[in-house]
């Protein structure tokens, strides 16, 4: 059985929700507010050292860290192309190039602007947390531009889409999707709706 430590409402759901479309074994963790709570930081640093989540134990004990390392572990695991394509399939270079810029780029701004003070001091937090939301919202418009419909990458189903039904859900916030994104806030609301994964993201997202 694989164990996720995990918190609603954060980046664990992509990958709870991964497991459930699967139908891997899996039980959930749930650990305490990373951002506020230091003990709670301490106990997830033995098994990851910058205290992230998800952070998903396998079924030997080994422990995988880092979403999208575990986006293609898992397929590999289920022998499925349900969520990520297979290498001859003609989307796999797309899906893989913004896979990675979703966290490479996007991902970190929310480590940035989270505890400013960790990178700036208390005096400049302020201009450089608009400075990075001002910078995310960049991102997002490039994240925009490629997507295509129903689905991020057309007619298939990835799990791109579970992190468009995510993240569209945390800062600028929804309303800000909505207007400025609408292609991707749409398909975050059909990855959000999907029946295979519907109560994961009710719990994560009550009142969506």
């Amino acid at each position: 059985m694989f164990t996720l430590y995990g918190r609603d409402g954060w980046g664990s759901v992509l990958v709870e929700a991964q497991l459930a479309l699967y139908r891997l074994p899996f039980r959930i963790e749930t650990v305490g507010d990373l951002l506020r709570a230091p003990e709670s930081r301490r106990a997830l640093i033995a098994l990851n050292p910058i205290a992230q989540i998800p952070t998903l134990v396998l079924p030997d004990g080994r422990v995988m860290t880092e979403s999208a390392a575990i986006t293609l572990y898992l397929a590999e695991v289920a022998k499925s192309d349900l969520l990520v394509p297979r290498p001859d399939a003609g989307e796999r270079a797309s899906f893989l190039r913004w896979l990675v810029f979703l966290v490479a780029n996007i991902y970190p701004t929310f480590t940035y602007a989270d505890v400013p003070t960790r990178f700036v001091p208390d005096a400049a937090a302020d201009p450089f947390v608009a400075a990075v939301d001002q910078h995310r919202k960049a991102l997002w418009g490039a994240v925009e531009g490629a997507a295509d419909e129903p689905w991020f990458l057309g007619a298939r189903f990835s799990a791109i889409d579970l992190y468009l039904g995510t993240m569209t859900r945390w800062e600028p916030g929804p309303a800000w999707f909505a207007a400025e994104m609408p292609r991707l806030a749409a398909i975050g609301a059909r990855a959000r709706a999907d029946d295979r994964v519907a109560a994961i993201f009710s719990r994560h997202f009550p009142g969506d």
